[in-house]
């Protein structure tokens, strides 16, 4: 009897689990875009990647690579987009695994997100400037070695977030119980607490409607398994950065949050060193300068990318 009571006490515990995460993927309904603009969508090995373009095709190319997270999506990117599309064709995915993108149960690995940045480069873009944040810039300045490239722009770039953790990845793409710790990971609550302790230096910066889109991308079907490899450290590319960028032929910037706790200021200046790049640093901020303070952004930009004048 005793043992019967537990398993069927098990039994409603995954049923229960289960109604929840199809309640909560219910709730979060389909996926909008990300960004305003003409919405597309680019087949690369099976995936079907969703992308937004702005701007005039005749102007240079800017591709938005956003970062890795929970939540993660070109919705980073919605404070500066219009305003390069002003000036030039901006070009912004959802990474393979994420936002509108979809999202199979596969191995996600740096090396398929390297491959996918170059074909995506190659293929989309006609020799554009790259912005990546995070570990996206790290894929970036891989991918240069074969993509043809105008210029670098990488906000808080990094080549490492810590040691493999395997268990992590196994136990996050698990379905009853990884499901149940994810959807708790990016309850509005947990997604709110990040963005302020990692993301914004000021709570108040965090636009309005960030944290619905971030809560609804992270409850769409499969949002969970590219994740669970960045948490399981399996999007580590096995470079050093700093000896990486310096060997690309184009020029190379770097944004930093001086506020940044993550990957931290001191991180950004061994990087730039080790490069030999511009190194701009925004006040006030952390991981998403761009986010937080477009104006300024911006402004680094054109100073720091000359290239992005000569249209």
């Amino acid at each position: 009897m005793r043992l019967r009571s537990l398993l069927a006490g098990a039994a409603g515990t995954v049923a229960a689990a289960g109604l929840l995460n199809r309640g909560l993927r219910a709730k979060a309904g389909d996926l909008p875009p990300a960004l305003p603009g003409t919405h597309d969508t680019y087949r690369w090995r099976g995936f079907d990647v969703a992308y937004t373009e702005a701007g005039d095709s005749d102007h240079p190319d800017v591709v938005c690579l956003h970062g890795v997270h929970a939540a993660a999506s070109s919705r980073e990117f919605s404070g500066v987009f219009d305003e390069l599309a002003d000036d030039y064709h901006v070009i912004a995915p959802d990474l393979p695994g994420f936002g509108r993108t979809d999202r199979p149960p596969v191995a996600y690995t740096s090396s398929l997100y390297e491959e996918f940045v170059a074909d995506f480069v190659g293929d989309v873009a006609d020799d554009p400037v790259v912005l990546g944040s995070s570990l996206t810039g790290a894929w970036a300045s891989i991918a240069a070695d074969e993509a043809d490239v105008a210029g670098l722009l990488l906000v808080c770039p990094t080549a490492d977030t810590g040691p493999r953790r395997p268990w992590v990845r196994g136990f996050l793409r698990s379905p009853v119980a990884g499901a149940a710790a994810f959807d708790a990971l990016t309850s509005k609550p947990s997604l709110k607490y990040f963005d302020e302790r990692d993301g914004f230096y000021y709570p108040d910066r965090v636009p309005v409607d960030l944290l619905d889109y971030q809560w609804r991308t992270a409850h769409q079907a499969g949002a969970r398994f590219a994740p669970a490899s960045f948490a399981g450290g399996f999007l580590d590319p096995d470079v050093d950065l700093g000896a990486e960028l310096a060997a690309r032929d184009c020029p190379v910037t770097i944004v930093w949050g001086r506020e940044a706790t993550i990957t931290t200021l001191a991180e950004g200046r061994d990087i730039a060193d080790s490069a030999d790049a511009r190194l701009v640093v925004v006040d006030e901020t952390r991981l998403l300068p761009h986010a937080e303070q477009p104006e300024v952004f911006l402004d680094a930009v054109r100073e720091d990318l000359p290239k992005l004048e000569t249209h």
